[in-house]
């Protein structure tokens, strides 16, 4: 039976297990952090690609049960004045439109899939080095511990140990010049936004918000910033955070101020990057994929559902090709046009984020944006973003 040493236990990590573990493989996760968090992150999209790829590995069903379904995003301006409506999935089709989810729990949903299918996570797995020789790869972990398998595969995340062992001159990610911060909310009355998010293009910040139907709130902001030091970004105490959200947003639309006014829990906060071309994402016989080689900003709502893409496409490569040198140059050629190309989008979109000063620049935003999407809601040319799909049944060594 061939193996394979994952080195991350995020969103890629599960998924590919899993399927490797079809493909009969024995996968094993090796995740850095201590053990589950169940207050990690805070939400993210599901695009519909995303979930088919949920829904071959049978835990579709799982994620809508939490996850606030929605398939269009209106646009308001920092007056509370409609500028549009985009669809956030197929247009035309909102049940098949993207899906809102805790992090936490997609992360449990996955975790506990891998666990049924017989896929082992070792928690506290720092891998601190790589090794790949004619007949195993090698994982180092932190107190010299050696694992050896026939893969090591990297879905660990942007800042990457694994690309920068298969490329020590890989690029390193950009800042976009976003910081996010995202949180939860209860305010008292307000209205749930069925099939729907909110996107307000603020006038001295970018927020956006749901209201599922139990009251609970999810919001996120992006402040235009200098790139900022992680660490102290994330030594910031929540309440300095939402007092400088109020005054930031002290003249934007309800419910705007109110989401922030009545924040529970803690508000997270992270510096935006993205990587937009990685040369290079198999040496030998290791391979990376998800944000290790392509993350895109939350902008495109599409870095988890490219991951899950990633993850079936790789596991059926190594499933059907006659050695392992074969399936990653399948999987590279199959992934990378589509890849850089949603990571290009995602920076447009980021564009229209960062806020401008200038009066003149607002006004001419609210006054163009109305007329661009005046039918984006019948506009099917972003079809192709959701559309695209990997069926695991399938025979044969995928191809681009």
């Amino acid at each position: 039976m061939p193996t394979a040493l994952i080195v991350g236990g995020g969103v890629v990590g599960p998924a590919l297990g899993m399927f490797l573990a079809r493909a009969g493989w024995q996968a094993r996760i090796l995740e850095a952090s201590p053990a589950r968090n169940a207050d990690e992150g805070a939400f993210l999209n599901l695009a519909t690609n995303g979930l088919d790829v949920l829904d071959q590995l049978g835990l579709r069903d799982a994620i809508l049960a939490e996850g606030h379904r929605a398939g269009r995003m209106v646009m308001l301006s920092g007056r509370g004045r409609e500028l549009g409506v985009v669809p956030n999935g197929p247009a035309g089709d909102l049940e098949r439109g993207g899906v809102v989810v805790r992090r936490s729990h997609l992360h449990a949903v996955l975790r506990d899939g891998a666990a049924k299918a017989g896929v082992p996570i070792e928690y506290d797995a720092r891998v601190t080095g790589i090794r790949s020789s004619r007949d195993a790869a090698t994982a180092t972990l932190a107190g010299s511990r050696e694992l050896r398998a026939d893969v090591v595969i990297g879905a660990d995340g942007i800042g990457s140990l694994t690309r920068t062992w298969i490329d020590p001159g890989a690029p390193a990610p950009t800042y976009t010049g976003l910081v996010g911060l995202g949180g939860f909310a209860r305010v008292p009355g307000i209205a749930p936004t069925p099939e729907t998010q909110v996107m307000v293009f603020g006038a001295r910040a970018f927020f956006g918000y749901l209201v599922r139907d139990d009251g609970l709130g999810y919001w996120f902001a992006n402040l235009t910033s200098p790139e900022p030091d992680r660490r102290a970004l994330g030594a910031i105490p929540t309440a300095s955070w939402l007092a400088r959200l109020a005054e930031l947003h002290r003249d934007d639309p309800f419910p705007v101020r109110e989401l922030v006014a009545h924040t529970v829990g803690a508000v997270s906060a992270y510096p935006i990057h993205a990587l937009p071309n990685v040369p290079h994402w198999h040496r030998d016989r290791v391979v990376a994929l998800g944000d290790a080689v392509h993350a895109t900003s939350p902008s495109a709502g599409q870095g988890a559902s490219l991951a899950l893409e990633d993850a079936i496409t790789l596991a059926r490569a190594l499933r059907d090709a006659p050695d392992h040198t074969t399936a990653f140059d399948a999987f590279v050629r199959m992934r990378r046009p589509r890849v850089e190309r949603i990571v290009g989008y995602a920076r447009a979109v980021d564009r229209n984020k960062r806020v401008t000063r200038s009066r003149v620049g607002i006004a001419i935003r609210d006054a163009m944006l109305p007329r661009f999407l005046a039918r984006a809601m019948d506009d099917h040319r972003n079809d192709d973003l959701y559309a695209y799909r990997v069926d695991w049944n399938a025979e044969g060594v995928p191809v681009g």
